[in-house]
């Protein structure tokens, strides 16, 4: 068969059918490694109950891959020689690219997020992994995954992918309320407040040091997941696509989506928000916070534990604190929402032979599923890395938890309620709020209207297009276009595949 090379940017995309995924992983890895405790050429399972050898390829999201002390209880547990080939997550995108296009893959393959997922599309319909949604009633775990965060997996219909679930509306603000105390601040309730705590972050001397050496915001080379879509849905933005004069339209041809440059580009202006954020990356965009320069970090309130980790280490006395509920000029609150999933594995046909091979990884995936396996996963070993207080699990140590255990919660297939694993002891109370909130925040979810919905022009030119948006969003908050030079990159947008994608939508969106 034919392999076709998927081209896979190394930037999230803006507009997609998806809202993108990154989401809250971050952190710089170490060179691409391979740990486990078999190879390749391990003993697949036969009647006799010899151990499967699966190899699982995925991304990284530590700064080093973590110790087989994790992978030996799950193959004890799974009667399975795993081999985890990690590969650093800022980088995995060309990892994955490579390895497709020279057949490589192993028998697990996840992707990165849901940008990777759309453009492995087209291999997916190509006849390149295994379909598996008529197996999976014959696994009585794999059947708990939730039918509508597996309809937002399907590609015509069909089912190829095995998720990992995540927070739908976890988006929000993260700050020093240390700095904010001092300076007599409250949570900001509008987007004129959150500048306003900026401002104050950046010029106030919130560290008492009497210099000028702090800002308000941190942020990242990325419109997604990085504080411009947050808060651009505050300011009233649609979720990637929004209905406008009764049909659907990309967000960026919005009013409010050119208020939201306006915002950013005050910010960048002012010294609010560090000045190259274009060309930041997510490692040293968290830098800024945990080193005590910014003062805010938007973007997933999850993070707030490792956040808080690692600035308390440069700055003891500091307190972090969580909020969400920022309302925008029209006084409502609003949370773009994900659709439920974070990350998805394929199983290739080059690496998977024969259905009864793929039931064989299917079935390690649904023990992957039961409590018990489920809590090595996300939690490690009892007493090792966590205890059990009131039926809920709580951390010993975070840092060893990030180290041994996390490259494998990353790597987790379902959600808290579809595995049954234990719900988490926050370590600070901030992260209890964020708990808190990501559910307040469902409320006011925003859903992407093509969330479901497949663009054929879109598959083919998304990526390229979207580069051109990505391109001018930057260019008019840095200054080097204006108003003109935004809309006539829309037309060229339009001219060059646009406007077939608009007609694609609405044609199935009318439906």
């Amino acid at each position: 068969m034919k392999r076709k090379l998927v081209s896979i940017p190394l930037s999230v995309l803006l507009v997609s059918s998806f809202a993108l995924a990154a989401c809250s992983d971050g952190g710089k890895a170490t060179p691409a490694a391979t740990t486990g405790t078999a190879g390749t050429a391990a003993p697949k399972a036969t009647a006799d109950n010899t151990p499967t050898a699966i190899t699982i390829m995925a991304p990284l999201n530590t700064a080093q891959t973590p110790p087989d002390t994790i992978i030996k209880e799950l193959e004890k547990l799974t009667n399975t020689k795993l081999t985890y080939q990690f590969f650093p997550a800022d980088t995995y995108e060309e990892k994955l690219n490579t390895t497709f296009a020279t057949g490589a893959l192993p028998q697990v393959t996840y992707l990165k997020n849901q940008a990777t997922f759309i453009q492995m599309k087209s291999a997916i319909r190509d006849g390149q992994f295994w379909e598996i949604g008529p197996l999976l009633k014959d696994f009585p775990n794999l059947s708990k995954l939730k039918s509508t965060t597996n309809d937002n997996t399907k590609v015509d219909g069909k089912l190829y992918t095995l998720y990992r679930g995540v927070d739908i509306a976890r988006q929000g603000l993260i700050y020093r309320k240390d700095w904010a105390d001092k300076l007599g601040l409250k949570p900001p309730a509008t987007t004129e407040d959150l500048y306003a705590m900026m401002k104050a972050f950046t010029e106030n001397d919130p560290d008492g040091n009497g210099k000028k050496d702090t800002i308000g915001l941190t942020d990242r080379n990325d419109l997604i997941y990085g504080a411009f879509k947050t808060v651009a849905t505050w300011l009233g933005v649609p979720n990637n696509w929004g209905e406008k004069d009764g049909k659907l339209q990309p967000e960026f041809m919005f009013p409010e989506y050119v208020a939201t440059m306006d915002y950013f580009k005050k910010l960048r202006n002012e010294g609010l928000i560090n000045k190259d954020f274009a060309a930041t990356s997510k490692t040293d965009q968290q830098k800024l916070f945990t080193n005590g320069t910014a003062g805010m970090y938007i973007g997933a309130m999850t993070d707030v534990s490792s956040l808080n980790k690692d600035l308390i280490k440069n700055v003891p006395t500091a307190v972090v604190d969580v909020h969400s509920m920022v309302a925008g000029p029209n006084g409502k609150f609003a949370s773009w929402a994900l659709p439920g999933f974070a990350n998805v594995v394929l199983f290739p046909k080059s690496a998977i032979k024969t259905e009864a091979e793929l039931k064989k990884v299917l079935a390690f995936f649904d023990k992957m599923m039961t409590p018990e396996v489920a809590n090595l996963a996300n939690w490690g070993i009892k007493d090792a890395n966590y205890s059990v207080i009131d039926n809920k699990a709580k951390k010993l140590d975070e840092e060893k938890w990030t180290r041994e255990v996390k490259p494998f919660t990353d790597a987790a297939i379902g959600d808290e309620d579809t595995s049954g694993r234990y719900l988490g002891i926050p370590t600070i109370p901030a992260q209890g709020k964020a708990d808190e909130l990501k559910i307040a925040n469902l409320k006011f979810a925003v859903q992407d209207p093509v969330a479901a919905l497949d663009s054929k022009t879109y598959l083919e030119k998304g990526v390229q297009l979207q580069e051109v948006i990505k391109d001018a969003t930057n260019k008019y908050i840095y200054g080097t276009i204006d108003k003109a030079g935004f809309d006539k990159a829309i037309e060229d947008w339009k001219s060059r595949g646009g406007s077939k994608i608009m007609e694609e939508y609405n044609a199935l969106y009318k439906k």
